[in-house]
């Protein structure tokens, strides 16, 4: 057997070992192995490597902002000279296939350029007093943006590199220090990006990674005195928790979704069929875009269930190394989950056209048709394999059934009649509605959004910037 690594956590510009002495197991969610081991770092660590940012922030501000962008592009280089040792990581730790690994880790590195470009190209603002009624053209007011001081930056597992640096990047960019906490499966491929950061050479504290379980100190860290602002990525639950406490702290969160196509009656089916299957199972629908249920007009219903149906027996099934389609979702519990809404759609006269078969965490795709809005498997959000398809009367009542959800994240529609989709679209509850094509994240500087419990804030290269940053007026008096 051999040799499992014991990663330590990053503060004051080394790798450091927690004096907790407690270590925090990372299960691969394919093979029965330990991938690595992360320090479970204590509450009293915490609170020294955030004071440790107060004053780094400060002289990492002031630096000339050429030098700031260079570093960031040196570590956007150093990603690609090390993608595929963190693509590894990757793969072995959230089971995401080897070519979406290695482009997760490219597609990071180009994100960090764009940011830094879109930071140098943003410009301070003025206006003149003489512009409002009663007005003096004597004054003149210089609107500045001036980083917020400390971000806690909270990523989640499925994109442990991609949706951590975007957080981070703009964050740095703008001035700010960064305290980052990786969810715990994820954290080792948070350790591996930390180490190209730690190539390049930014000064020390400006950048603290923290390891532990949410449970012990995600709370400690979001409600800490010395954080001035939260962005997080993850599960609705833990969102909600996270805005009770954000009084006076701003905050962006990004959560999940119940995301529908909605497949209108004069759709171009093939179309439709081919975004939905990339949309509902690319990387086991593990992704909060993921499409998670089909809308669609009885009218066209057997069509497009018979051609889905067709596609989903197609689909690739196995190891992430062999880069299938699908792979094991991240631990047994998000398994039992999944399995639990399929049997449970299955008894409640869901009818079941393929699948319904699980080795291990690995769930085989699952389609169902004729599904209610009685089920489960109607609104929960599954985050796995597994797509209903609730047939419908008209745009109306598609509509309704779009916004009876509690998320409201993103949304396709799919009709050749643009003026038709436009309308649908516009009364759709959510941050985003695809016309013709898969919900999904990017491309990554248009904004991010979602509303109810979907999210709080904007996403986005220019709008992240914008959040972890605010308005400073400069009045000048003539």
């Amino acid at each position: 057997m051999s040799e499992i690594n014991t990663y330590k956590y990053y503060v004051g510009g080394k790798f450091v070992t927690s004096t907790s002495g407690n270590l925090i197991d990372i299960d691969c969610p394919y093979e029965q192995r330990i991938v690595g081991r992360v320090q479970a770092i204590s509450k009293a660590e915490a609170d020294l490597a955030i004071a440790a940012t107060k004053e780094a922030q400060k002289d990492w501000a002031d630096l000339d902002l050429f030098k700031r962008a260079d570093l960031l592009n040196k570590w956007a280089d150093q990603l690609e000279v090390d993608a595929h040792e963190i693509a590894e990581i990757i793969m072995q730790e959230v089971g995401k296939t080897w070519n979406d690994a290695v482009k997760e880790v490219t597609r990071t590195a180009e994100f960090i350029r764009y940011t830094v470009q879109e930071y140098i190209h943003t410009n301070d603002t003025s206006m003149s007093g003489q512009n409002y009624p009663g007005g003096s053209k004597n004054k003149i007011a210089i609107i500045k943006r001036i980083p917020l001081g400390t971000v806690l930056a909270i990523s989640p597992f499925n994109y442990p590199v991609n949706l951590s640096v975007a957080k981070i990047a703009p964050a740095l960019i703008s001035g700010n220090a960064v305290v980052f906490k990786p969810a715990t499966q994820g954290a080792i491929s948070a350790v591996k990006i930390i180490e190209s950061f730690d190539k390049v050479g930014f000064p020390a504290d400006i950048l603290q990674l923290l390891t532990g379980k949410g449970s012990d100190i995600g709370d400690y860290v979001s409600e800490h005195e010395g954080i001035d602002m939260i962005s997080f990525t993850g599960g609705a639950t833990t969102g909600r928790h996270l805005s009770s406490f954000s009084t006076m702290k701003p905050m962006v969160l990004e959560l999940g979704g119940k995301d529908p196509a909605i497949v209108c009656e004069d759709a171009d089916i093939d179309k439709a069929v081919f975004e939905i299957m990339s949309g509902a199972f690319s990387y086991s629908g593990q992704r909060c875009t993921a499409i998670k249920r089909v809308l669609v007009n009885e009218a066209v219903a057997d069509e497009l269930v018979a051609k889905l149906k067709d596609e989903v027996e197609k689909l690739t099934v196995g190891m992430p190394i062999d880069n299938p389609v699908i792979v094991p979702l991240i631990n047994k519990g998000s398994a039992d989950y999944v399995e639990g809404l399929i049997t449970d759609a299955i008894a409640d006269g869901a009818t079941l056209l393929v699948g319904n078969k699980r080795e291990d965490n690995l769930i085989y795709p699952t389609l169902f048709d004729h599904v209610t809005p009685d089920m489960r498997l109607a609104w929960e959000e599954p985050f796995g394999p597994v797509l209903p398809i609730i047939r419908v009367s008209s745009d109306a009542k598609a509509i309704e059934l779009a916004n009876q959800s509690e998320y409201g994240l993103q949304a396709s529609v799919f009709s050749r009649d643009f003026s038709r989709a436009a309308a649908i679209a516009e009364k759709i509850e959510a941050g985003s509605v695809q016309i013709n094509g898969r919900t999904e994240r990017g491309p990554d500087h248009f904004p991010f959004l979602g509303v109810k419990n979907s999210g709080m804030g904007v996403h986005g290269i220019s709008r992240t910037i914008d959040a972890m940053t605010r308005e400073k007026l400069l009045i000048i008096n003539l």
